[in-house]
């Protein structure tokens, strides 16, 4: 039976202990049950589901795990058993939920979908009021579908597998889903698309804590993309171009390496040998958005990299990034991220360590 928005609303609360999920912890908050929290590493315990996916589930492990002591990852059941995956063997696990009242962040990849409903299995209710008030809460893929049976994500935007995009929109029309992206940042909830978009938000999540340096150094030893361009619109199934066709890659890493540049469209097409039109065309098929939508993403990325590790004015970093003036700029990045320069600045080189 479908929910009410107040009723889902209510039973968040009541998951996270008479209060939202998604309200933020205070910085001087201590964890329970864990002596000398401060400077510790932060802790992710990660929630394997029965038909839990392998591997999405090692995920966490393997980029927080490559983030140089910064983060301890746990895995838990929520009875502490063993899970079996949706491939042909069982998981077991060193621990139950009780580890999940200890964490700082916790996640929940993705699982088979058997006997769909918006109501959450008991034993999953339970692990989840064993989350304290605060706590980072990320979902994979299907792990959207928890968060949302749970009330978290009511009147909030948050993403899922494209795939699945109707009927999750069927179950939960509260939510604002979003299923042309990778991943959505909605502060203390995150959500993220299928199987290698949890990559990309947990390398999201070391940059957001710790900077773009330690996480380019964690995307290097995994051997993955810092950044991918782009959202779940290029996976999406559409007509393949023929055998002969050409690739605009090698005009996009021309047109990286002129970023300051006034690039055009025409310019872009020559490039590429090609005629405006077709270039348009393979240029959405391949990322699945227009060269001049690309071009800013490109340079609000680099804007945010310049604005992490130099010290250069927001007129300066314009220049070199390709906008025009320190209030396009200020513009670009207010409706990427919904912040100004200054204030990305404070937060992403104040929140550095060495």
């Amino acid at each position: 039976m479908q929910r009410t928005g107040t009723q889902m609303q209510t039973q968040a609360q009541t998951y996270c202990g008479g209060r939202p999920v998604h309200e933020e912890r205070p910085a001087d908050s201590a964890r329970p049950d864990r002596q000398g929290y401060e400077g510790q590493a932060e802790r992710v315990v990660v929630l394997a589901l029965d038909g839990v996916y392998p591997f999405e589930l090692g995920i966490p492990n393997r980029v927080f795990g490559s983030a140089e002591g910064r983060y301890e990852v746990l895995t838990c059941t929520v009875d502490g058993r063993p899970v079996r995956s949706n491939a042909d063997f069982s998981i077991t696990v060193e621990h139950g939920p009780e580890v999940l009242r200890t964490a700082d962040t916790v996640v929940i990849p993705p699982f088979v979908l058997t006997d769909l409903s918006t109501d959450l299995p008991e034993a999953v209710a339970d692990a989840l009021r064993a989350i304290r008030p605060g706590t980072r809460i990320v979902s994979i893929c299907t792990g959207a579908f928890v968060l949302a049976a749970a009330g978290m994500l009511v009147g909030r935007r948050a993403t899922t597998h494209w795939q699945l995009a109707g009927l999750f929109r069927q179950m939960f029309p509260e939510v604002d889903l979003d299923a042309d992206v990778l991943f959505v940042d909605e502060g203390s909830l995150l959500t993220s698309a299928g199987a290698a978009s949890g990559v990309d938000v947990c390398l999201h999540l070391v940059r957001k804590d710790h900077g773009s340096e330690l996480a380019n150094r964690v995307a290097r030893s995994c051997v993955v993309p810092p950044w991918r361009d782009g959202g779940q619109a290029q996976y999406i199934e559409q007509p393949v171009p023929g055998p002969t066709a050409t690739s605009t890659a090698a005009t996009r890493h021309w047109a990286l390496e002129r970023l300051g540049e006034p690039l055009t469209l025409a310019e872009l097409a020559d490039h590429a040998r090609m005629s405006l039109r077709t270039f348009a065309r393979r240029f959405n098929d391949e990322v699945g958005m227009s060269p001049g939508r690309w071009l800013i993403q490109q340079r609000v990325v680099r804007a945010r990299q310049l604005l992490e590790s130099s010290d250069l004015a927001v007129d300066q970093v314009a220049g070199e990034v390709g906008f025009a003036t320190g209030t396009s700029l200020r513009q670009h990045l207010h409706a990427a991220i919904g912040v100004s320069p200054q204030a990305y600045r404070r937060t992403f080189q104040t929140g550095r360590r060495p």
